[in-house]
């Protein structure tokens, strides 16, 4: 195995299939993200979400998804024009996915496309025992989403980091405060239908945790671009506001079973209940 594809194994310490796929994952996302580069695509779009929490800021959780945002509205960039880019890049370091794009949902103003590969033919590739890679189905499908948001709220912030793995590269992404803003519309907006979304959750206490302040400016313009929001502008008073009525709400243990496969150690949940989140509301700090 290539040895840079070796230091990034190493890091994980895979020892069962889920550890083997979470870590063939993110190391395709990370080659994905270098593709990306080469081909030009952070001149015009930004990296954001939970994969950037994860590969940039080091999250504990396991992402799926790679989640993208044009820097100007009224850019005509879209992810097609860079699939392959991609899948030249996955190529150059032996992996087998094939990538494929989907129509802009122009309800949501989102571009969706897909990386997927064989599950048993990639954890192979990156030195999972044969004996352990047999044990998932011959016809698995490793996928990896992607989205980019062709309709980009105003006011976010941005800022370039240098990732040195698998080969050096550079990453447009969000600044902190607006990732933090996303992430509280997420909160606030996301509808649920059967499911909570956990991981939302988890990475507000992420954010909390370490006391980031949240662009509200971006955060309100994002609310208001998708009608959650047409009052006065959204301040601290009114986001600990909107943060207890919807804590208030939501069913804490399903939220907890929602992002416990993501973890590695699921006890850093133990805490949380209504109560808890409440009081986190209360400690947003702001300007």
């Amino acid at each position: 195995m290539n040895a840079a594809l070796q230091d990034m194994l190493n890091q994980y310490q895979p020892k069962t299939p889920t550890d083997y796929q979470n870590a063939a994952r993110e190391v395709v996302q990370e080659i994905a993200l270098l593709g990306l580069w080469r081909g030009g695509f952070f001149d015009h779009a930004a990296f954001y979400g939970g994969t950037a929490l994860r590969i940039i800021h080091g999250l504990r959780r396991f992402s799926e998804d790679l989640d993208f945002t044009l820097l100007r509205d009224g850019d005509s960039t879209r992810l097609e024009t860079y699939l392959p880019a991609i899948a030249t890049e996955l190529e150059s370091w032996g992996f087998r996915f094939d990538a494929e794009t989907k129509t802009v949902g122009h309800a949501t103003g989102i571009e969706s496309a897909f990386l997927k590969g064989n599950t048993q033919l990639n954890l192979l590739h990156i030195g999972a025992p044969p004996d352990l890679a047999k044990r998932l189905p011959k016809n698995q499908t490793l996928r990896i989403k992607l989205e980019l948001d062709i309709q980009p709220p105003p006011y976010a912030k941005t800022e370039v980091r240098t990732q040195l793995l698998p080969s050096p590269y550079q990453v447009t992404l969000y600044d902190l405060g607006s990732l933090f803003a996303g992430k509280l519309h997420a909160v606030l907006c996301r509808g649920w239908k059967q499911r909570i979304k956990g991981r939302d959750f988890y990475d507000f206490v992420w954010y909390i945790g370490r006391k980031i302040e949240p662009n509200l400016l971006h955060l309100d313009a994002r609310m208001r671009q998708s009608g959650h929001w047409n009052g006065e502008l959204i301040d601290s008073e009114i986001l600990q506001r909107l943060l207890t009525e919807r804590f208030s709400a939501v069913d804490v243990q399903q939220a907890a079973d929602e992002v416990r496969v993501f973890l590695p150690d699921p006890r850093e949940l133990d805490l949380w209940s209504q109560e808890f989140f409440i009081d986190l509301a209360g400690r947003i700090r702001t300007s």
